[in-house]
């Protein structure tokens, strides 16, 4: 019986792990991308709805965004230190207003186009935890603009954990803005409630105006 010589026993009995996670970080890859297509795909249906208003297709698109972004965990990592700090009655208010002021804000971003185009590019495993899945997005009258989708295994499901327009992360600078207010009140949560609730009044009589 032919010997296999021990250097390429050993050889083959390191390449399997690193063979393992290769495949699993391109199943990454592939499961993270196809999520942003499908939820690509939902969101520029729901703009592109002709047959709705401009509430209705905001409504169409916020559901579409509760289902695929990670809200809770987004909200936390904004909040930072300071979710430590609340009490559990600051905790589930700030969740529940800072969902609101997400999807808004992001709604009334999408919801305002009809024709928008969405292309899939190029993705990449970031780190061992998420998924960088990169887009292009066309509008009528407008420069294409990349739009990068970071996305996150929560719970066993592909979620979006960040959104980075023009290489500018919108958790990272939430994060900023609301430790911002936080500090200049005094390390009060309390203050970042009062702000949060001023700001979707704003939002909601900015859609009122837009109809």
């Amino acid at each position: 019986m032919t010997r296999i010589p021990r250097r390429l026993l050993l050889g083959a009995g390191l390449s399997l792990p690193f063979m393992a996670h290769r495949a699993l970080a391109q199943q990454d890859i592939g499961r993270a991308a196809s999520f942003i297509q499908t939820t690509g795909r939902d969101l520029v249906a729901a703009i592109n709805d002709t047959r709705s208003d401009l509430a209705t297709r905001r409504l169409h698109v916020a559901a579409v965004l509760r289902k695929a972004v990670d809200i809770e965990g987004v909200g936390r990592f904004i909040l930072g230190r300071w979710w430590r700090q609340a009490t559990p009655a600051e905790q589930a208010e700030y969740v529940k207003l800072f969902e609101e002021t997400l999807i808004r804000n992001l709604s009334a971003r999408f919801g305002e186009y009809q024709g928008v185009r969405f292309s899939l590019g190029r993705s990449q495993l970031r780190t061992e935890d998420d998924v960088l899945v990169n887009t292009i997005i066309e509008r009528p009258n407008s420069a294409p603009f990349a739009l990068d989708w970071r996305v996150g295994d929560v719970g066993g499901q592909p979620k979006i954990v960040d959104v980075i327009a023009e290489g500018t992360s919108l958790r990272l600078t939430q994060r900023s803005e609301y430790s911002a207010v936080i500090q200049q009140n005094n390390g009060s949560v309390a203050a970042l409630l009062t702000a949060m609730k001023r700001q979707i009044q704003q939002l909601a009589a900015r859609e009122q105006g837009a109809r």
